[in-house]
Parts: C-alpha cells; sequence; structure tokens
C-alpha cells in the first residue's frame, strides 16, 4: 500500500456495512485508507479537526457517509481544500432521498462529489481515480480493474446466449 491517502468518515458506526465497501474497493486498488467515526452534529470538533489537520497527515481525499440530513460531507469540505465525496445513506424512512438532496445542494465555493444512496463503492473508485491522476501505477491497476470488469459482463452475455440457445428462444437479430 502507498501509505494511508483516503480517509474515510461515517457519522455512526452503524454505516459500517455501507461504508466498508469504500475501503474493500480501495483495497482492492492497493490504496491506503483509514476509517473514523465524525459526527457533524454530535462530535463538530473532532469533524472540523479531522478535516483541518487531514492533508497535513497525508490524505489527498475523503469519503463521507451521512444520512438525513447529511451535514457531514458538507462540513469537512468547508474545513479543507481536499476533495470530498458525500455517500448519502439510506439511514431514514425517506430511503436516502433526504441525504441526497441535502448533500448535492452545497452552495458555491464548498463543492462535494456525491455518489449514488448507499453508493460507497463507487466513492472508493472515484477516490481511486482521483487519485490516480498523479499516481501512473494506480491508473494501470484501475484500468486493469475496468478491463475484468468488461470481461466479466461479456462472459454472463456468453452465457445468456447459450441458455436461449437451448431453450429455443429466438429473437429478432439476436447476438
Amino acid at each position: 500500500m502507498s501509505g494511508t491517502l483516503v480517509g474515510i468518515v461515517m457519522g455512526s458506526d452503524s454505516d459500517l456495512p455501507v461504508m466498508k465497501l469504500a475501503a474493500e474497493a480501495l483495497e482492492e486498488l492497493s490504496v491506503g485508507w483509514e476509517l473514523v467515526v465524525a459526527s457533524a452534529h454530535r462530535t463538530p470538533d473532532r469533524a472540523a479537526a479531522y478535516a483541518r489537520e487531514a492533508a497535513s497527515r497525508g490524505l489527498r481525499v475523503i469519503i463521507a457517509g451521512a444520512g438525513a440530513a447529511a451535514h457531514l460531507p458538507g462540513v469537512l469540505a468547508s474545513y479543507t481544500s481536499l476533495p470530498v465525496i458525500g455517500v448519502p445513506m439510506a439511514s431514514t424512512p425517506l430511503a436516502g432521498a433526504d441525504a441526497l438532496h441535502a448533500i448535492v445542494q452545497m452552495p458555491p465555493g464548498v463543492p462535494v462529489a456525491t455518489v449514488a444512496v448507499n453508493g460507497a463503492r463507487n466513492a472508493g473508485l472515484l477516490a481511486a481515480q482521483i487519485l490516480a491522476i498523479g499516481m501512473p501505477d494506480l491508473a494501470v491497476r484501475l484500468r486493469e480493474q475496468r478491463s475484468a470488469l468488461a470481461a466479466s459482463v461479456d462472459e454472463k452475455n456468453r452465457r445468456l446466449q447459450e441458455r436461449l440457445t437451448t431453450t429455443g428462444l429466438k429473437g429478432v437479430d439476436r447476438p
């Protein structure tokens, strides 16, 4: 691993089942990460300190998961110039729509990139893509991962076409 480059922050440990997917994506690409709990509302001083000190500790990207009012990504972004990626969490009766709307409506000057509700895996991949701009070896690993993903889709299509042939189903201009 290349040192700790990505900070993953969750408002509560109950977010771990989703947010660990960001860590897993980074792990697959050999990108160093750390995972912490810091709440924008219950521990605002800790959240602010984490964001203020992130760059000096070597972090290059922050991923923040938050549900409901989802202030954590924006609060972190207000204290750092590092890229912040928000992960809206489906932790309320609104199934994450509230968190998504909160995160994507940041005011001008305090950007937060946003992925899908519970999209922590994509947040990890986006963090890796940001880092890969200055890390050619990581860019190669990302391209290899994309190639493997495409190959798995091709294999699924091949198996589907075999099943269709054996069942006698015929479509128009089926590949």
